[in-house]
């Protein structure tokens, strides 16, 4: 399949979906901070989170246009993790996507409130009243529980803390990869997994499906261990080293760039050998799994 077609289509589709969400929304009091979610939103993501949500519903022989209000409430999830990410009292990033970060442009206490902005309003999203027209309301109940979880103290959250907690310390590779399977695996993860759920998918293609999201977003992680080693700045948007700067516990890191790309390698034969079980209806799952270890940015 033409994987490149795919991500194109399905990035306008999603990116047409949000700028609807947020349609005439910079009205009144609070248009500077619709106007600070937006910026972030709308900076140029991959959108891979929403996307492996549709590819996830399609590989179960789903409708992937009913999963569009979830795919797009991942993707608000995830920019706000990154505008909290970049703040000063975390990563302190002046640079996203080759743009200033948020706080730099709209200051701390703004860009902080567009993430808390973006988070609440993804679960309004996946709580409103038109999303059950497209599944049933223990399923939409469901899926909101698996993507808080991901999201939240169990997930994204924890990975997070423990992430700052362990800068500039010596870090084995159980820690690490709890940081990048919470950190990052778990809304990916969750991403795969509800897109599947949606689209009808039984007990045994969940399974499949959970364990393909497990490898990825792990994959997905060490990816950016790398790039943040040795990519091109002009390509990512920013400049690398900045992990090894902050003393950040990584792949690399702790194995070596050599032992880490063969674990990405072996997660993502793992991953795709998951999918087995599935048609042709899954081959944009399995090429996402390798544009993974192919990526550049």
């Amino acid at each position: 399949m033409d994987l490149k077609s795919y991500l194109v289509e399905k990035r306008e589709t999603i990116d047409n979906a949000l700028k609807a969400y947020f349609e005439d929304s910079e009205k009144g009091p609070s248009r500077d901070l619709f106007r600070a979610m937006k910026y972030s939103l709308f900076a140029g993501g991959k959108r891979l989170r929403p996307i492996l949500c549709i590819a996830g519903a399609e590989a179960v022989g789903g409708d992937g246009g009913k999963v569009l209000p979830v795919a797009c409430a991942l993707e608000l999830i995830h920019t706000y993790s990154l505008i909290h990410d970049d703040l000063p009292l975390m990563d302190d990033d002046d640079l996203r996507r080759g743009v200033p970060t948020n706080h730099k442009v709209f200051g701390e206490a703004l860009a902080l409130l567009a993430g808390d902005g973006l988070l609440t309003e993804a679960f309004r999203i996946m709580s409103s009243d038109g999303i059950v027209q497209h599944m049933a309301p223990a399923t939409a109940l469901q899926v909101i529980n698996i993507i808080a979880t991901a999201a939240g103290c169990a997930g994204m959250v924890a990975g997070q803390v423990a992430d700052i907690q362990s800068e500039g310390k010596e870090a084995d590779l159980e820690l690490v990869e709890f940081i990048h399977r919470h950190k990052t695996g778990a809304l990916i993860s969750a991403s795969v997994k509800c897109g599947a759920m949606i689209g009808g998918g039984d007990m045994e293609a969940l399974s499949a499906i959970a364990l393909y999201g497990d490898n990825i977003g792990l994959a997905f992680q060490i990816s950016d261990d790398l790039l943040d080693l040795e990519g091109d700045p002009g390509v990512m948007g920013k400049e690398p080293g900045s992990d090894q700067k902050k003393g950040k516990v990584t792949y690399p890191g702790v194995l070596g760039a050599d032992e880490a790309r063969c674990i990405q390698e072996k997660l993502v034969r793992d991953a795709v050998t998951a999918l087995d079980v599935f048609d042709y209806r899954a081959d944009p799952l399995r090429e996402i799994a390798w544009y993974i270890i192919k990526r550049k940015k």
